[in-house]
C-alpha cells in the first residue's frame, strides 16, 4: 500500500511538474529521488506539461452546487447524548408536542437524544425526489453519536426555502467507549464520534433552477484566473469550432454554441468539456509552518545571490537535586532545581547562485546539506523579502 501510495505520488507530481519537500527530501519531477541529485531538465519539464481538460479547470457558469442547512435531533443514543443545557430538552419538547403529547420540559432528561447541525450540498439539475448524503454535526456535549437516527429535518437554502428533508440512520465511522469512571476512568475512541453521515438520508423536495446556456451562449470561468490560460482555451475552442469562442478577461470565457448540425447543445457542451489544451501557470511557492510542507512549482526562479544559513540551538535543562538537612538539626528534606544552559551553534555553510538559478538548483543544494523543512521555510522567506524569490510565496 505505501509502495502504491508513493507511485501515485511520483506520478502527480510527474504530471504537475512540481518541488515538494517531504521532510526528508525533495521530490523533483523529471529527476532521481536521491539527496544528492543534481536538477539539469526542469526548464524542459516545466514548459512541456501534460494537457488537460477544460472541465478539469473552468466551471459552466449558472452550473453550481447550492449550500443546505439546518438543525436536528438525534434519538437513540445509549446514554452518549446532551448533557447539560435546554436546548435539546425544548427541541425534544416541541417534537413530542406535534406527535400530540404535551410534557413539561424540566421532566424531559435528553441523554439519549443530541442536537445536531444538519448540512448537505444540492447538486445541479438535482430533482424531486433525487436522494443524496447529509452531513451531521454535534451541537451540544454528546460524547458519541453511535447507533442514533436522525429524525425528518428540513433544510433550507440561503433564501429561507426548504429544499431537502433529510432523516435516516448515521454512519459515523469511529466509535467510543468508557469503563465508566469519569474523568479518571479508561476511555477509548476511534476516529471523531461527533461526526457522521446519513447516507442516502436526504430527499429533493424542490428543484432549484438552472441553465447552462442562455440564447446559445455558454460562460465559462476559470478556477484560477489567468490571462493568457483563457487566451489559450479560447484559441482551443476556435481551432474545434471556428470563431465561436472568445476570452472576456482573466477568467471568463464567452462560447456561442454552433447553430449549424444536428447536435444538441448538451453533446456540444459534453464535447465542450473534454477539450484539451495547456494551461499557464503562475510561479508560486505554497508553505504550510504546520506541517512543514513546501510545495513549488519548477518555473520558480531565483535571482543571483548568496545564501547561509547556520542553527543555534539553545538548550536550558531543569535538574531536580535532593536537599538533605544536616544531622540533628530538625531540618526537612527539600527539592531544589538547578538549571544547565548549553548552547550550541551548527557550521553554515554559504551556497552561490549564478545568473539564471532555478527551484531545481535550489532543491538540489538544500538536499546534499540535508537541510530540514522549517529551515526551508526560513530560506524561502528571506529569500522572498531580499526580492531574490522571483515567486508568489503563499503561507498557509
Amino acid at each position: 500500500m505505501r509502495m502504491a501510495l508513493r507511485s501515485i505520488l511520483w506520478s502527480f507530481i510527474c504530471a504537475h511538474g512540481l518541488c515538494v519537500n517531504t521532510g526528508t527530501a525533495w521530490l523533483v519531477a523529471g529527476e532521481s529521488r536521491t539527496p544528492e541529485a543534481s536538477i539539469r531538465n526542469q526548464g524542459a519539464t516545466a514548459l512541456n506539461r501534460s494537457p488537460v481538460r477544460i472541465k478539469d479547470v473552468a466551471d459552466i457558469l449558472g452550473v453550481r452546487d447550492n449550500q443546505l442547512l439546518g438543525q436536528g435531533l438525534v434519538v437513540g443514543l445509549n446514554g452518549t447524548g446532551d448533557k447539560t443545557g435546554d436546548h435539546a430538552a425544548q427541541l425534544l419538547q416541541n417534537f413530542t408536542t406535534r406527535m400530540g403529547l404535551n410534557i413539561p420540559a424540566a421532566l424531559l432528561k435528553p441523554k439519549n437524544i443530541a442536537v445536531v447541525a444538519v448540512t448537505a450540498t444540492l447538486p445541479p439539475f438535482a430533482r424531486k425526489g433525487a436522494k443524496l448524503d447529509v452531513q451531521v454535526s454535534s451541537l451540544g456535549d454528546a460524547t458519541s453519536l453511535q447507533g442514533g437516527i436522525l429524525l425528518q429535518t428540513p433544510l433550507v437554502g440561503g433564501d429561507g426555502r426548504v429544499y431537502v428533508v433529510a432523516q435516516g440512520a448515521l454512519s459515523i465511522g469511529g466509535f467510543a467507549a468508557d469503563g465508566g469512571g469519569g474523568a479518571g476512568g479508561s476511555a477509548i475512541q476511534k476516529n471523531h464520534p461527533l461526526v457522521g453521515r446519513a447516507p442516502n438520508g436526504g430527499m429533493v423536495e424542490r428543484e432549484v433552477e438552472t441553465c447552462f446556456q442562455r440564447g446559445g451562449l455558454v460562460s465559462l470561468v476559470l478556477r484560477a484566473g489567468d490571462f493568457t490560460t483563457a487566451r489559450r482555451m479560447a484559441e482551443c475552442i476556435n481551432q474545434r469550432w471556428r470563431d465561436s469562442a472568445s476570452a472576456l478577461d482573466s477568467n471568463s470565457i464567452s462560447f456561442m454554441i454552433p447553430s449549424t448540425g444536428s447536435a444538441s447543445p448538451v453533446e456540444i457542451v459534453a464535447e465542450l468539456e473534454n477539450l484539451r489544451f495547456t494551461p499557464d501557470q503562475r510561479a508560486k511557492v505554497v508553505i504550510n509552518e504546520r506541517t512543514g510542507t513546501v510545495v513549488a512549482g519548477l518555473d520558480v526562479r531565483i535571482a543571483p545571490t548568496v545564501l547561509t544559513h547556520g542553527g543555534l540551538l539553545i538548550a536550558v535543562k531543569r535538574v531536580p537535586v535532593i536537599a538533605q538537612p544536616e544531622a540533628f538539626s530538625n531540618g526537612a528534606t527539600t527539592v531544589v532545581a538547578d538549571s544547565a544552559t548549553t548552547a550550541t551553534e551548527e557550521d553554515s555553510q554559504a551556497l552561490v547562485f549564478g545568473p539564471g538559478p532555478t527551484l531545481g538548483d535550489l532543491a538540489a543544494a538544500l538536499n546534499a546539506l540535508k537541510v530540514k523543512p522549517r529551515d526551508v521555510i526560513a530560506i524561502f522567506q528571506a529569500l522572498k523579502e531580499a526580492g531574490a524569490l522571483n515567486a508568489e510565496l503563499v503561507i498557509m
